[in-house]
């Protein structure tokens, strides 16, 4: 037969030092919330909702600027959609095609890429007040069993921190699997940007299409005249 023990978690462990540290803080900061600011919650309570709050802001940030790029693309891929080029399959010559067909089949997979996170931001929730391990019940204690006093406190702070709706169901934490699908839908992008930046490079050794050089730039110390395509060089790396 199986046994599950739980060894005794030391005294002044980190995890739960560091977090109690954090408690008088905020305490003090704000004195007369200092002796209920932990009543009835979990660490949880807090890290996890703050931690949902940053993943919507840095959404929220990631969006528009993919908006934009998508839209210069788009004017770019319009302005040369008659400009004939050598088409590639395998990277050898193939047949041929335009700049501006080119440039839409990076914008698509942009699009795809948009539609992916914005659907992952859309469905973005509050982990909400739910306690220890997602039961609510030390609210319930709080307000001596009157649950409509749990749910407006969990829908109300849900509101206050911008969110329309929290996870009706939770443990401790909220659900995990949202870490992965907003890691995933990440690494969609990465993969789209990688693959047309890759394309601009390939391209550029052939000088077929480069990035601005600018007055400034200097190719290499023993090469000056050199165009590298550092742009596309940088967003390769940060995508991998």
């Amino acid at each position: 037969m199986w046994t599950l023990r739980r060894p005794p978690k030391k005294k002044n462990s980190p995890d739960t030092k560091s977090w109690h540290t954090c408690i008088p803080t905020y305490a003090a900061c704000c004195p007369t919330a200092g002796p209920i600011i932990h009543l009835g919650a979990t660490a949880r309570d807090i890290g996890d909702n703050a931690d949902l709050i940053v993943l919507r802001d840095a959404f929220d940030i990631l969006l528009p600027k993919l908006a934009g790029c998508m839209k210069t693309l788009g004017e770019f891929a319009d302005k040369h959609k008659k400009l004939a080029t050598l088409g590639f399959t395998h990277f050898q010559p193939a047949q041929l095609t335009t700049v501006g067909k080119r440039a839409c089949l990076w914008l698509q997979d942009l699009v795809l890429c948009e539609k992916n996170l914005s659907r992952v931001r859309a469905e973005l929730k509050f982990r909400g007040i739910k306690g220890a391990t997602g039961t609510q019940v030390s609210f319930l204690q709080l307000f001596n069993g009157d649950y409509e006093k749990v749910r407006e406190l969990d829908n109300r702070v849900t509101k206050l921190a911008g969110f329309s709706s929290s996870y009706s169901v939770t443990g401790q934490t909220y659900p995990r699997i949202i870490d992965a699908e907003i890691v995933a839908s990440l690494s969609i992008l990465g993969a789209a940007v990688h693959k047309m930046c890759t394309d601009l490079r390939l391209l550029a050794g052939m000088n077929e299409i480069g990035e601005l050089f600018e007055p400034t730039q200097i190719g290499s110390s023993a090469m000056p005249y050199k165009q590298n395509p550092r742009i596309s060089e940088r967003v390769c790396s940060i995508t991998r």
